[in-house]
């Protein structure tokens, strides 16, 4: 009996090295951590349960038969976040270079098939060179079977990827299909075909930092929803970012301890709105003056920031926040924000998270880039997921809401549950000046003393605002539900979230909807 567990001790310990100490230390050269290390890192203490520890390849061709290493460069199995189960998989770039194999991939859709049965988020963390040429199409076959799995568990149970390496050809999609894709600063990347056969095809001239590093995708592409700095950034920012989700769409958020007072007055935001309509300000302030504690945690923080959305607590309640923000093209919408806004709160919706929305915007964004771009269909994805989703919506219009855009920012119309108003709101079809210059085009060309149509047109803007742009029109018809007083707006979001609660809202009997993709 002893040697037999002296045996299973030797290798526990064999797989445990991965591709061997020299691989290990080099790996820790390039500023990264091992498989293991990094799930140590992202799990609670000692709750981490391996599976497949003594999974070797099967591959007997190109003298990999002679090549075996235990766990087949992927760590997998379970653990807890904050005493939550989660299940995790985690790429070994010391063995083979992180290549999938087939039983590499049989190891991953174990573990999303358990985390599918019992309802727990799948956290994986890409490390890898992509397909292990040896094995060919069961290699590929084994990145299919991975997507699959990814495909069925997507709105079911959370998903999170983290790149902390290379990432490129067919293994960059299943990132794609998650929820979150996490990157590295300078030790990361992603992309479907790398720099030597771009610069084949195209004849660019491009590194791999360049064409996806984590910069890249955080900004341009909007691939990445998060930017860390190093490895240890980034597995915090994974347990933080899990402990405002529920397990599974069966499930709500978790309820986290608040002893900020849900009265607490905000001074502040009686004066944040500047009596210039052209002049900006950052919403952001706003969002931390309402919240819990004054946190909020950004999603996509350097993509689209004519829009933001993240993460933050009302009384203990999770909630989603999406918001215009002035302080980037004044807040117009445009392809980017539309499609960064519309993910997000789908996102909430599957996973029963309640929006909230502050609205301070002027319209979409106009000109042939975006005409062609197809802002038609990309600004109807946001406008498809306010009036699909479910979750308790509250919305909040602080000043501009014109056009198109009111609709679309979480409106009555859409199914709003609660809407609120400042008084500083301007709720139009366009902006005053813009409509006076339509509706008093003839009396303004009759003008020809420059003073006397200044006038004319600042008297036209003032009795437009009075008429069609103060926020009590729209209360008046019960568009919006009350206009409140700025600096009590923590009070009153907390008071609607806490009347919808119990919330039912039903949609059509469907297979599925038709998102204008």
């Amino acid at each position: 009996m002893e040697e037999k567990i002296k045996e299973l001790m030797e290798l526990r310990k064999k797989a445990r090295l991965g591709g061997g100490e020299k691989r290990i230390e080099a790996q820790h050269n390039k500023g990264k951590k091992t498989a293991r290390e990094r799930i140590e890192l992202l799990l609670d203490p000692g709750s981490f349960e391996e599976f497949d520890m003594f999974v070797t390849h099967r591959c007997t061709d190109f003298g990999l038969e002679s090549q075996q290493y235990l766990s087949d460069g992927v760590v997998t199995g379970y653990g807890t976040i904050d005493g939550r189960l989660v299940y995790v998989f985690s790429q070994d770039f010391t063995v083979f270079g992180g290549s999938l194999s087939e039983t590499y991939a049989e190891k991953i859709c174990k573990v999303m098939d358990k985390a599918l049965k019992v309802g727990a988020p799948v956290i994986g963390i890409n490390d890898s060179g992509g397909a292990r040429i040896q094995e060919g199409v069961q290699s590929l076959a084994g990145y299919a079977e991975i997507f699959e799995r990814n495909i069925l568990a997507s709105g079911v149970v959370p998903q999170i990827s983290a790149i902390f390496g290379p990432c490129a050809g067919g293994a960059v999609y299943s990132p794609a299909l998650t929820d979150f894709i996490l990157m590295s600063r300078d030790t990361s990347y992603m992309f479907v075909t790398g720099p030597k056969v771009v610069k084949t095809v195209t004849g660019e001239d491009v590194n791999e930092e360049e064409l996806g590093g984590a910069y890249v995708h955080g900004s341009k592409s909007g691939v990445s929803h998060f930017i860390a700095e190093d490895e240890e950034e980034g597995i915090m920012l994974i347990r933080k970012l899990l402990s405002f989700m529920p397990q599974n769409n069966l499930e709500d958020p978790p309820l986290a301890h608040c002893d900020d007072p849900i009265d607490r007055l905000e001074d502040s935001l009686n004066s944040i709105i500047p009596d210039n309509p052209s002049i900006p300000y950052d919403v952001r302030d706003v969002i931390h003056a309402v919240t819990d504690y004054n946190e909020f945690v950004e999603v996509q923080r350097h993509f689209a920031p004519n829009i933001v959305v993240g993460f933050a607590r009302f009384n203990g309640m999770s909630v989603g926040i999406v918001a215009n923000q002035p302080n980037y093209i004044a807040g117009v919408l445009d392809i980017n924000s539309s499609r960064k806004a519309a993910r997000f709160v789908r996102f909430c919706d599957a996973f029963n998270i309640p929006v909230v929305t502050f609205v301070d915007v002027p319209g979409f964004l106009p000109g042939t880039v975006q005409e062609y771009g197809g802002i038609i269909v990309h600004g109807a994805k946001l406008l498809f997921a306010y009036g699909e989703a479910t979750v308790p919506k509250v919305t909040i219009v602080l000043r501009k809401a014109y056009g198109g855009a009111y609709d679309v920012m979480g409106s009555k119309h859409l199914r709003g549950d609660i809407n609120y108003a400042w008084p500083t709101a301007e709720i139009a079809v366009m902006g005053p000046k813009g409509a006076i210059e339509i509706l008093h085009s003839k009396e303004i060309k009759g003008i020809e003393d420059p003073a006397q149509k200044d006038e004319f047109i600042k008297q036209k803007e003032t009795e437009y605002k009075e008429k069609f742009a103060s926020p009590y029109v729209a209360a008046k018809y019960g568009y919006i539900d009350d206009v409140i007083e700025p600096r009590n707006t923590r009070f009153r979001v907390i008071r609607a979230l806490q009347s919808l609660a119990t919330k039912k809202d039903t949609l059509p009997p469907k297979k599925h909807a038709n998102i204008p993709l």
